[in-house]
């Protein structure tokens, strides 16, 4: 089994940074990749940025491009997403979650690529 746990969230105001934090405990060794989402009230789940574990590839979707980056720290089983320049329309609760099966044609910003997710860490971002 696989465990994630976000942390880092909080109330900021527009233009302002946070780092969300992503621990995987658990069959850590196989992860393939790691990805954010974020769910805001009322609105579907939605895909963030992804990190293929091994070489540490990441993607994003287009709305965060250029203001959001992922990393990892394969040594302490961490994945960040450093948030910059944030905007109202970014909060949400951002959810972690990994990938275990493997990563041959696998479209990692599906929310189905993934097998394990954390609680969420809330993000509220006021104008």
């Amino acid at each position: 089994q696989v465990q994630l746990v976000e942390s880092g969230g909080g109330l900021v105001r527009s233009g302002d940074s946070l780092r969300l934090s992503c621990v995987v405990s658990g069959r850590s060794y196989s992860t393939y990749a790691v990805g954010w989402f974020r769910q805001a009230e009322g609105k579907a789940r939605e895909f963030v940025a992804y990190i293929r574990w091994i070489g540490a590839i990441p993607g994003y979707a287009d709305s965060v491009k250029g203001r959001f980056t992922i990393s990892r720290d394969s040594a302490k089983n961490m994945v960040y997403l450093q948030m910059d320049n944030l905007k109202p329309e970014d909060t949400a609760i951002y959810y972690c979650a990994a990938n275990h099966g493997g990563n041959i044609g696998v479209d990692y910003t599906s929310s189905n690529a993934y097998d394990f997710w954390g609680q969420g860490t809330q993000v509220t971002v006021s104008s």
